[in-house]
């Protein structure tokens, strides 16, 4: 399995968000090139790297860096690395809490 990650999660009890984890998040998504990044790799069967993360939005690579760190910093994805290569895995059970806390709203 050349170039491949497979991240499992186990079961986690619900995820809380706290004020500040909320709002970066809000943050981090309100940016309409992040969103779209999300949603990427939240569709996304395997961890996508970040060459693909620039062949699919058409931003520099370093662009696409600052917007992954951002993503990372509000708890939205997982960044793996192996070498040369860094993997994305989206945080699904974050993205729940923050539906969840929305809604409540």
């Amino acid at each position: 399995m050349s170039g491949v990650i497979i991240t499992l999660y186990m079961a986690r009890p619900d995820v809380e968000l706290d004020d500040r984890q909320f709002t970066l998040i809000s943050k981090a998504i309100a940016d309409p090139k992040r969103f779209e990044m999300l949603q990427r790799i939240g569709e996304s069967k395997e961890a996508p790297t970040c060459t693909c993360m620039c062949e699919w939005t058409g931003l520099a690579p370093a662009t696409v860096s600052h917007h992954l760190k951002e993503l990372d910093n509000a708890g939205l994805v997982n960044v793996k690395r192996d070498g040369k290569f860094a993997y994305i895995t989206f945080r699904r059970d974050v993205w729940k809490a923050y539906v969840k806390r929305l809604s409540g709203l």
